[in-house]
């Protein structure tokens, strides 16, 4: 059966970059594939993704030599046995608060006897290319399970949730925690505020042994991350870098006035 080699690289201490799809479309997948990176989210959190196309995604992204990582909608048994059945090597579960929260998510990534997930399918094995006996023997070794702090809460309990058997890293998504961070009066923490909530969870991670990581847009962030010992980084969107480029290429072009100054014959 075929190793996890970012499960394998994030055990080691070693930083992986990957990025996250919000299209579904299996075109632009495939390519993603092939781009470089050493894995790809596809997102069905926010994203209009289903089932089918989402197993269609984690199929491209495996036969590229990539991994196929899922964020589920929630940390549900249900969202996360049907990602992992249908392909995925990894789960990004959002907003885990307690323990009892994480407890359940690695529960349900995990074949008994260390978790309940349920024993069935077969599209699951083709992306380790491995027979579905191989892939229920091993599957538990070579899932990652990524859990994500995302509010202040998830930050007080940070050290006793990533210290849990079966936490292979931990995501961030600054704007959540943002805006989980808000006051009463909706105001937003300062920049600063922010910083120092990602601080204690970076610090918490160095505690604990266990990798963390966070979304960021610019190159230049992920160096800097990285620099401060943060592991497992997204850049952006293949959205996000599809609307940008389009965008640098209109400004650079002038189009927007050239199209208003059209407009006015």
């Amino acid at each position: 059966m075929k190793k996890n080699p970012v499960k394998a690289a994030l055990k080691a201490g070693k930083p992986q970059v990957g990025t996250w799809l919000s299209l579904g479309n299996v075109f632009a997948t495939r390519f993603m594939a092939r781009a470089g990176f050493p894995w790809l989210t596809v997102d069905l959190e926010h994203s209009p993704i289903d089932w089918s196309d989402a197993s269609i995604c984690f199929a491209a992204i495996a036969e590229a030599g990539c991994v196929p990582i899922a964020r589920v909608p929630r940390g549900d048994h249900d969202h996360i046995k049907r990602v992992l059945d249908g392909g995925a090597m990894g789960i990004v579960v959002p907003m885990v608060n307690t323990v009892a929260e994480a407890k359940a998510a690695i529960a349900a990534a995990k074949y008994p006897p260390t978790g309940n997930r349920s024993v069935g399918g077969a599209l699951h094995a083709l992306n380790f290319d491995a027979t579905p006996g191989d892939y229920y023997k091993h599957a538990n070794d070579e899932i990652l399970v990524i859990l994500q702090t995302e509010s202040p809460e998830g930050v007080e309990n940070a050290e006793a949730i990533y210290s849990l058997p079966g936490v292979d890293a931990i995501f961030v998504g600054p704007n959540d925690l943002s805006a989980q961070m808000r006051g009463p009066d909706g105001i937003d923490p300062t920049p600063a505020e922010l910083e120092a909530m990602l601080q204690r969870v970076l610090a918490a991670g160095k505690k604990t042994g266990t990798p963390v990581g966070l979304h960021v847009q610019s190159t230049d962030d992920v160096q800097k991350r990285i620099a401060e010992g943060w592991r497992f980084i997204a850049i952006g969107s293949e959205l996000r870098m599809m609307v940008v480029g389009a965008q640098d290429i209109v400004n650079k072009l002038n189009l927007k006035q050239h199209a208003a100054d059209l407009a006015r014959y």
